[in-house]
């Protein structure tokens, strides 16, 4: 298993999202060393050092070129994050040109800087992964948009609904996190270059020179105010991701209880072999569902430290940078967690109509109180209306009475209702409102969010 992997017994089911791996200990020194080099060369292009310094540093700025065994004995002797890797790189540079690297910088503006650049391929890991998503809740809303299930809200039946319109309440947040992480961009990947304490003194008249070209070089904006103290693009960054993780713990639960044999309404894919249980050969256990479950409510438990992380006292708390550090790499490996399974689900989600049709059944028509109310209000007023329908919805229920032969024995309902007529206004099927509608909207809404992520396949 790759380090910063999540280690998860069903990973051999979800394609590897390759998330974790950005931030291994390897993958963060080599992302150290693109910002040293970038630095170097932008330093050589002010004439801040010479030209044969930047280019030397910059050759010399790969992993494989460095003694990895070197670096990790010297940060256990000197116990320091960054500087056993610039004296290594200034090793491998040579005696000419190796005093120059990492001038003028502090260890913060290399560390978070690296962090940055592998948040943004995490981004846009995140930012695939959601296309991916939002195409197949795409085909799942239209396959189910005028398919009737009962809605139900506090776990009891509500009103009824199609299991299109309920796909697209999850769309509708799936779609806005998409524009949230887009939003978040400028605000979120900007160099930090502004030395000690963020007065950029260190790099002397030079300094906003330095700083627009190392961030050219990385492809990053800039730090009006380059502060080490300044970290709240990157809590707003892992915020989303907690939103995200909101999201995905409701469409986890959703799955979950469909899956329930009481429901039976919809079914992750479950693959030919998969065992449920070491002593029940019966079970179909929703597996990748508990994976969401479970990961998304990890995902939103680091909001938490990573708005704590805002605390910096005066301009700089090492403790506040390495909360935040541990928070965007955790956030990361679970969003990819999440979003992967959500993908394997929905890909190959089944959902039995008949099963949905048949649980809109089971309260012998008080799912259509509903309609017949408001179709009686119009006659007498609804509030009457009301009163009436549900003294007798009450007694239906507590006495296990048939609803619909209550209401055709009610006075003030069969003076302007007929039995077939009633059977009529409690059917489900009259009363979806605009939840077909809605599905397709949805669907389509998807579709062209996924295309602003992802080239369609052809």
């Amino acid at each position: 298993m790759p380090a910063g992997s999540s280690s998860r017994f069903t990973d051999g089911r979800v394609p590897d999202h390759g998330i974790g791996d950005l931030f291994t200990y390897e993958a963060r020194l080599q992302a150290r060393l693109d910002v040293e080099a970038a630095l170097a060369e932008a330093e050589a292009a002010v004439q801040v050092i010479p030209a044969e310094a930047g280019e030397a540093i910059a050759e010399a700025a790969d992993l494989d070129k460095l003694d990895l065994d070197r670096i990790e004995k010297a940060t256990a002797e000197h116990s320091h994050p960054l500087t056993p890797l610039v004296e290594e790189l200034s090793r491998v540079v040579g005696t000419k040109h190796g005093g120059w690297v990492h001038w003028g910088a502090t260890t913060q503006n290399i560390t978070q800087t690296a962090d940055l650049i592998l948040m943004r391929q995490a981004h846009d890991k995140i930012l695939d992964l959601l296309g991916d998503l939002l195409r197949s809740l795409s085909k799942v809303a239209e396959a189910g948009a005028e398919v009737p299930m009962p809605g139900r809200t506090h776990s009891q039946h509500a009103v009824p609904i199609t299991f299109g319109f309920k796909v697209a309440i999850w769309i509708d947040e799936i779609a806005a996190h998409v524009d949230r992480l887009r939003s978040v961009e400028d605000r979120v990947f900007r160099l930090l270059m502004g030395g000690a304490a963020g007065t950029m003194a260190s790099f002397g008249s030079h300094a906003r020179a330095i700083e627009t070209e190392t961030a050219s070089r990385l492809d990053m904006g800039s730090m009006p105010v380059p502060s080490r103290a300044i970290n709240d693009g990157m809590v707003e960054w892992v915020s989303i991701l907690g939103l995200l993780g909101g999201t995905a713990g409701k469409i986890g639960k959703d799955v979950y209880s469909m899956m329930q044999p009481e429901f039976g309404e919809a079914f992750e894919p479950i693959p030919e072999g998969t065992i449920g249980s070491s002593t029940m050969p019966h079970k179909r256990n929703p597996q990748l569902t508990l994976d969401v479950i479970t990961a998304a409510t990890q995902l939103r438990g680091l909001v938490a430290p990573a708005m704590e992380s805002m605390l910096h006292d005066h301009e700089a708390n090492g403790a506040m940078t390495g909360i935040l550090e541990d928070a965007v790499a955790q956030a990361s490996r679970l969003a990819g967690d999440v979003l992967a399974r959500l993908v394997v689900i929905f890909t190959g989600l089944t959902f039995d109509e008949d099963r949905m049709r048949a649980n809109l059944a089971l309260s012998g028509g008080l799912i259509g109180s509903e309609s017949l109310m408001l179709e009686l209000g119009e006659r007498i007023g609804r509030q009457v209306a009301h009163d009436i329908v549900f003294e007798l919805a009450q007694r239906s229920a507590v006495e296990e009475l048939d609803f619909a032969s209550l209401l055709a024995a009610s006075p003030e309902v069969s003076a302007h209702f007929s039995r077939d007529e009633i059977s009529d206004l409690l059917d489900p099927c009259r009363h979806l409102g605009e939840s077909a509608n809605i599905a397709r909207a949805m669907a389509e809404h998807a579709r062209r969010v996924a295309d602003t992520i992802q080239i369609p396949s052809v």
